[in-house]
């Protein structure tokens, strides 16, 4: 179903974003290249042929939700590609600051220009963004629903860099509560969502209370994708996934079933603090989280904000066709592998 409504929205976005990108200086070709790159439009030497797209979620989700709101979902390109630009803006700088080499399978953008040019890249995708706004006013959109969106917009870059700020923080910190671990995915990653899903029901016309339920949806449905990732990094396919649980455990990066663990288990929190080199090292890691009940709390966690987010969208009343592929999308994004 996702991919149908890839191929039903993705002409039109990428005939915007292109549009957009005839902002970029005529006289730096391979500028434009290492824009175009992370929007997955070229491989790293231009050619198109060689494209690589990413999922688009954000943006389909804001055409879906404007569809489901009772909008025209053209009117609506224009914000979808801003928050398409806004969400490789963010891939590209983690990229750097979590001295990733690769992302969607190919070379990171810092990897093959460098760290300042990646920069410097991530700087340009941020502004591409706000520019792909302007278009809502040549779409018939009225100043005052066009300043809401950019409000909207705002706000989420300003949850995105907090909640940057607190992935990058608990790195450094000997102590994170799951508490402090839910602000921070809230930011980082449920923010974006719930701006893409408020987004397309402010240009709907969507009455205020129904925006705020879109905008929870969305925020629950970001909550519940970021937990569902944390489980497939320990006990997902790598078929499926694309990596091994080892790589996770060996980073010791800090989510939430870890994060579980070492509240619930004493053995595990002693094996957390010696490195694990050996397969029987991570092997023994997953087992102490499965005694410690690590796998079915992060399950439960999944299901909990599952099924707040379909709670939040039946109360925003959706259109019955689009409000269906609403369902259907967050059964796709969540329900499968685990």
């Amino acid at each position: 179903m996702f991919v149908a409504l890839q191929e039903r929205y993705g002409t039109a976005l990428d005939e915007y974003i292109n549009e957009i990108l005839t902002l970029l200086p005529s006289d730096t070709p391979q500028l434009a290249t290492m824009v175009r790159y992370p929007l997955g439009l070229v491989d790293e030497t231009g050619n198109p042929e060689n494209a690589s797209r990413g999922k688009r979620i954000r943006p389909v989700l804001l055409l879906l939700a404007n569809e489901a709101a009772g909008g025209n979902w053209r009117t609506a390109v224009p914000a979808a590609a801003a928050v398409e630009f806004l969400h490789n803006f963010s891939l590209v700088h983690d990229d750097i600051q979590d001295n990733s080499s690769t992302r969607r399978g190919r070379p990171a953008v810092w990897k093959l220009w460098g760290r300042s040019q990646g920069i410097n890249v991530g700087d340009l995708l941020f502004v591409l963004s706000f520019s792909a706004l302007q278009g809502l006013g040549g779409r018939g959109v009225k100043a005052k629903t066009r300043l809401a969106v950019e409000d909207a917009l705002t706000e989420s870059c300003l949850e995105l860099t907090r909640g940057q700020y607190l992935d990058l923080h608990f790195e450094d910190c000997t102590s994170v509560t799951l508490g402090r671990y839910l602000s921070m995915i809230m930011g980082k990653s449920a923010a974006l969502l719930s701006s893409c899903a408020r987004i397309g029901a402010t240009l709907a016309g969507a009455s205020s209370d129904r925006v705020e339920h879109y905008a929870s949806f969305g925020l629950n449905l970001g909550m519940a994708f970021q937990i569902r990732d944390d489980y497939l990094g320990l006990w997902g396919d790598p078929r499926l996934t694309g990596k091994s649980s080892a790589t996770d455990i060996r980073s010791r990066k800090m989510t939430l079933p870890v994060l579980f663990g070492l509240e619930h288990s004493r053995q595990f929190a002693d094996l957390h603090r010696e490195p694990a080199e050996a397969d029987e090292d991570v092997t023994e890691f997953l087992s102490l989280l499965e005694e410690s009940g690590t796998r079915e709390f992060t399950q439960r966690q999944v299901e909990r904000w599952s099924r707040a987010a379909r709670q939040s969208l039946n109360a925003a009343a959706p259109a019955e066709n689009a409000g269906a592929q609403l369902h259907n999308l967050l059964d796709e994004l969540l329900l499968r592998d685990l």
